[in-house]
């Protein structure tokens, strides 16, 4: 795993090869975060959250940027044991790492984010109910942006907080405001 831009620019994390996490790859990042560049300023963004974090990558990424806060939400133990030893290396305390189911995370969290990101297992049963859990239960701050990464077989278009949808080979990048 590498970071692309920012403070951490040009590191690098060996992510061990048990893991399961199926990693949003280097050229689907390199393109989400420059379309993210014209929809947002990161050094603007109070919050940010990452869903399914899996290896961490996009909050590592998050906070290189400048984000001032990040919430990592993980249920697999050996992914959020690999996302808080990552956390220790850079020493960033603007990052904060949860062992939860995301479902019950979204369902108890309070407080809403400037930026939220998702990246379920594409077969994950309830993946398309994602961006109605996230506006009903009022969790993207006013302005704020959400992306759901996403297989082919997901579309999104009809949704009422649609934005647009970007393809990167078979990763698809829905983006709701």
């Amino acid at each position: 795993m590498r970071v692309i831009s920012g403070k951490y620019k040009h590191r690098r994390f060996d992510v061990p090869h048990s893991f399961k996490a199926r990693p949003t790859t280097d050229f689907a990042k390199e393109n989400l975060f420059n379309v993210l560049n014209n929809l947002m300023d990161f050094d603007s963004c109070a919050r940010a959250l990452d869903l399914f974090a899996g290896t961490g990558s996009i909050s590592v990424e998050l906070l290189s940027r400048g984000c001032q806060q990040v919430v990592s939400v993980e249920k697999n133990y050996a992914h959020v044991t690999f996302i808080q030893k990552v956390k220790r290396e850079l020493g960033d305390e603007a990052w904060t790492v949860m062992k939860a189911d995301v479902f019950m995370f979204i369902e108890r969290c309070r407080q809403p984010f400037d930026f939220i990101f998702a990246d379920p297992p594409y077969a994950l049963e309830r993946l398309a109910e994602l961006p109605d859990l996230v506006f009903s239960r009022q969790l993207l701050a006013e302005g704020g942006l959400f992306v759901l990464e996403h297989g082919a077989d997901h579309s999104f278009a009809e949704h009422p907080h649609f934005l647009q949808e970007r393809e990167y080979g078979s990763v698809h990048f829905s983006f709701f405001e």
